[in-house]
């Protein structure tokens, strides 16, 4: 409708001005939702020629993006500080990620005889054609039964076992090099303990212990922080604690 009312507007001159213009649209949340669950990675994996396997195992515990992990070249691997620097981003920026154990160990052994200066090099020992990967990746995904994954869902995968995990999403933002916090947010409705988490961190701290006693409703509250002593002296009444008249 809009579109045809600026159509009228521009090429037919029928209307002087659009009465839609000023409607604002909001966008369709149209982005697509896919990780795998340990069990279809275990079924892709399995469905994986050797070379294959070790990119989707880079993947699934970096979250880099395909072209960052294909430009990877021996010299930014640290492996005393167990450290990436990516020099190729999306966003033009270095970027430090750090290596697990699993990134670590498969590096280490793809680094012993390696004659390219590739970390994932062709059989040539340039860089690796990202469509030699894909074609790769979508005949192994449709042996594993997987044909609606794509190859960026690794990285959704990586970041959606993070969150799960109770990791912070700033944290998660960071790891993926997003620029800023609103990209990482679409993985927030996996945090479902974070808030638990949140008010927990009181009783973990005071060792709180709060009891109701019989028709009095007496509250009592033992081994808590020197903090509830000054809560206390706000407290009256005979029956158990009740707010002070300057209580809000």
């Amino acid at each position: 409708m809009r579109n045809a009312l600026n159509f009228a507007v521009r090429e037919w001159e029928w209307l002087e001005r659009n009465p839609f213009e000023r409607v604002k649209i909001e966008k369709p949340h149209n982005q697509v939702e896919r990780w795998l669950i340990p069990e279809e990675e275990q079924k892709l994996l399995d469905s994986s020629p050797a070379w294959l396997k070790e990119l989707i195992i880079f993947a699934i515990n970096t979250g880099t993006r395909r072209d960052e992990m294909l430009s990877l070249k021996w010299s930014e691997v640290d492996f005393s500080r167990r450290v990436l620097t990516l020099l190729v981003t999306k966003n033009k920026e270095k970027r430090t990620v750090p290596m697990n154990e699993v990134v670590s160990e498969l590096l280490k052994a793809k680094s012993k005889g390696s004659t390219s200066e590739y970390a994932f090099g062709s059989e040539t020992g340039t860089k690796m054609d990202g469509r030699n990967l894909l074609r790769a990746f979508y005949v192994a995904r449709k042996k594993a039964g997987l044909e609606d994954v794509r190859w960026h869902d690794l990285r959704h995968t990586f970041a959606t076992r993070l969150v799960q995990a109770g990791i912070d999403l700033y944290t998660v933002k960071e790891l993926l090099g997003h620029k800023t916090l609103t990209m990482t947010m679409r993985y927030a409705h996996h945090y479902p303990e974070s808030l638990r988490r949140g008010v927990d961190v009181l009783v973990k701290n005071g060792d709180i212990l709060v009891t109701v006693e019989g028709k009095r409703n007496s509250a009592v509250l033992r081994s808590y922080p020197e903090e509830l002593e000054k809560v206390k002296e706000n407290m009256v009444g005979d029956g158990g604690f009740e707010p002070s008249t300057s209580a809000v």
